[in-house]
């Protein structure tokens, strides 16, 4: 693969103090040291933040006093307060139990540092993807009166919606340019601002090319970092564009794509960005540091969808009918074909298998280790399964209990498969519970085979409109769907253009 790498942010100067190479973090050498400060775990750029940057002229004595700690040793001190954080809430938790003597107290702390260090061993796995949890067999059947709610409105199609780290707040997107910034439980949103083509220009943003005479607003896609710090955007102006959460306001403008910008993802825990385009594209992206890295290729056409977990591994899919993985500090990629569809989007569900949905209406599972996919359930979204008043017990069952397409007749079913375009896949977080989003009325939930490596049809969550951006809740307890995106060759016209949510009920 041919990989162009950058060689680090444009216009630092070997002399800066805030440089990464001169950071402690960032070095190999133990002898570098920074002083400690009280917000130690908070890095945030501020001009009080002195100390941080490189010093201040005054008070040399009173910064004589602090004491200085090596890299290891914020390490280690980080996580002995975070032991201490995990105690202290599972001694709470024992003393609303029962109280006893000094033995039986030496014995509880014991069984209590053994409950946190496997809390502790659990956490990692699931969050470096070796450990799946169990939540498909924990969903309960939604009742009737469990409906998507309309959560936020918008004038025009919404194109994206994703949520934050701590499922409390969302950022949805529309075809007019509109960004909202909304709350989970309320609904209550508010919108980000597009700065004037002057303030762009300072950003980093270039002139508008080809025909364009100013900078167009229409966005497709949108990802949030993992700290809630960081939004980016990306559109038809073949921009990446970076916003401040806490501001609502632009901060960056990243030029560089030659065709728009159709999916981002930010890598978890980290700044790292990925944009992918329809010049066929990836470019990878820093974003505290405002920096571009590098770019990989390997698509013969437009990139439609991104996804990237802890690794440092990106998986797309192009209108190329493929699907690939990019092992980024290897320098190399794994091709993935689909059998006689072209995909549209994909997901991780682990580090070593991943979902994706294609236009011919499948859903497949796919493996590193195989080329093709491992399972695949055939028109996952039929439409007669969303027409109540259409029997189905004459029209032909594949093997996987699914039905056929082409068995039908003008005045029951309309022919276009548009409706039945998986136009969206979403997975719960290092879990067994994914769902699929299209035109034919319904979100399906399904549960995934760690052992078996299958796929299994849970619910349908009725919805009307084309769903085009779905999001899980990290807790599995309520899923987000947006509505629609990339002006699909089809219109509902009872449906909404704007975010909805519905609950989901699992068993304790």
């Amino acid at each position: 693969m041919n990989n162009k790498r950058g060689s680090g942010p444009k216009g630092s100067k070997k002399g800066k103090a805030s440089s990464i190479s001169d950071e402690a973090f960032f070095g190999n050498d133990p002898k570098k040291r920074r002083k400690k400060t009280k917000n130690d775990d908070f890095i945030e750029s501020s001009d009080s933040d002195d100390d941080f940057f490189g010093g201040s002229d005054g008070d040399d004595g009173a910064n004589g006093d602090l004491v200085e700690e090596t890299v290891d040793e914020t390490r280690k001190r980080l996580a002995t307060e975070l032991l201490e954080k995990m105690r202290k809430s599972a001694k709470e938790e024992g003393d609303d139990d029962d109280e006893g003597g000094d033995s039986d107290k030496e014995i509880e702390e014991g069984e209590r540092d053994s409950l946190v260090a496997q809390l502790l061993q659990q956490k990692q796995l699931e969050e470096s993807g070796r450990l799946r949890r169990l939540v498909a067999s924990r969903v309960q059947k939604p009742e009737a009166s469990d409906q998507f709610q309309l959560l936020v409105k918008h004038r025009q199609p919404v194109t994206a919606a994703v949520l934050s780290e701590d499922d409390s707040k969302g950022f949805s997107a529309a075809k007019d340019g509109t960004i909202l910034h909304w709350d989970v439980e309320s609904g209550r949103g508010e919108k980000y601002r597009w700065p004037s083509d002057a303030v762009l220009k300072s950003h980093g943003a270039k002139d508008p090319q080809g025909r364009a005479s100013k900078h167009s607003k229409l966005v497709f896609s949108l990802a949030v970092s993992s700290d809630g710090r960081y939004l980016a955007s990306g559109g038809s102006d073949r921009h990446v564009h970076l916003w401040d959460t806490r501001t609502r306001e632009h901060i960056q403008a990243f030029p560089g794509h030659r065709g728009p910008v159709s999916c981002l993802t930010f890598r978890q825990g980290t700044s790292e960005l990925f944009s992918g385009s329809y010049d066929r594209t990836v470019k990878i992206w820093n974003a505290e540091d405002r920096a571009y890295i590098s770019s990989l290729f390997g698509h013969q056409s437009e990139v439609l969808t991104i996804d990237c977990l802890r690794k440092e591994r990106v998986l797309t899919v192009g209108r190329d009918r493929s699907m690939q993985l990019f092992k980024v500090p290897e320098e190399s990629r794994l091709v993935f074909r689909a059998p006689a569809s072209s995909l549209e989007c994909c997901c991780f569900i682990s580090n070593d298998e991943f979902l994706s949905g294609t236009d011919d209406g499948s859903v497949e599972l796919w493996s590193l280790l195989r080329k093709k996919p491992a399972y695949i359930v055939k028109n996952a979204h039929s439409l007669l399964a969303a027409n109540k008043n259409i029997e189905q017990k004459d029209c032909p069952m594949i093997p996987n209990g699914h039905i056929e397409y082409g068995h039908h007749t003008s005045e029951k079913y309309d022919s276009s498969s548009v409706y039945s375009w998986v136009s969206s896949v979403a997975v719960c977080r290092s879990s067994d519970l994914a769902a699929s989003g299209a035109g034919n009325g319904s979100v399906r939930l399904w549960s995934i085979g760690s052992e078996t490596k299958d796929i299994k049809p849970l619910y349908n969550l009725p919805v009307v409109g084309f769903v085009n951006s779905l999001a899980f809740a990290k807790s599995g307890k309520f899923i987000v769907a947006g509505e629609p995106r990339l002006g699909r060759w089809g219109r509902v016209p009872a449906a909404q253009n704007g975010v909805a949510i519905h609950p989901l009920k699992l068993l304790s």
